[in-house]
């Protein structure tokens, strides 16, 4: 194995960005691909299933079989807002594989006895984001109906490329956080990007079925992302 390469993927992992190390079971160079771009040898399209799955293995390609080393980043969901909706989410969340972190500066709601063994963060989202900063592997959920907790993680998010990024509230309620996030400078196409009202159209109703509407919302964008180095 080419150690430098092993070194690169070693510093992308750190930085929680994707990659995979192709390595050509007939004896020819290893290559390093990150996410958007091709190896040589290797489908396109086989490349980017793998990113979208996660999953190391052998495959084919042009007269070789390859060995496929996928290093994705574990996803994660940062809610913004500790209410009902978050502690539905955050139980169902870990088995589906996500870490989950909840931030809610409202001290009356975010505590230990409502999210027990659950990442519990009570301060401000721009105080603990400059800590923990969002990136592309990261579901950002804001549902706290309040501008002054959503809008700073909401900006972030979008600013960042968070793969998914959704926001609670009714359509009028959408329409007034459209015109906060343009005086802010975000374009249509960043706010377009925001899944409100949030999750999959299932007709929930319960915070239960709202966090399952979510959790399937943040699945898909996941797996159905836009490949981009």
């Amino acid at each position: 194995m080419d150690l430098g390469l092993l070194k690169e993927l070693n510093t992308l992992r750190a930085a929680r960005k994707a990659a995979i190390l192709v390595s050509n079971l007939s004896g020819g160079p290893d290559q390093l691909v990150r996410e958007g771009q091709s190896a040589e040898g290797v489908p396109q399209d086989v490349i980017n299933k793998a990113f979208l799955s996660g999953k190391s293995g052998i495959v084919e390609g042009e007269g070789s079989s390859y060995f496929l080393n996928v290093q994705v980043p574990p996803a994660r969901i940062v809610v913004i807002g500790a209410v009902h909706i978050s502690q539905a989410l955050a139980a169902m969340a870990g088995i589906a594989g996500f870490d989950i972190e909840i931030i809610d500066p409202r001290t009356a709601f975010a505590t230990p006895e409502r999210f027990a063994g659950i990442k519990l963060t009570a301060n401000w989202p721009e105080d603990v984001l400059k800590e923990r900063p969002l990136d592309t592997f990261t579901a950002l959920v804001a549902v706290t109906h309040d501008p002054k907790i959503d809008d700073y993680p909401l900006i972030s998010a979008l600013k960042t490329g968070c793969f998914y990024v959704g926001a609670l509230g009714s359509r009028k309620t959408h329409g007034k956080r459209v015109e906060r996030l343009q005086a802010a400078g975000l374009s249509g196409e960043q706010i377009g990007r925001i899944s409100a009202p949030i999750g999959l159209d299932i007709g929930a109703s319960s915070p239960g079925e709202i966090a399952v509407a979510i959790l399937g919302d943040i699945i898909q964008a996941l797996r159905r992302r836009g490949l981009s180095a």
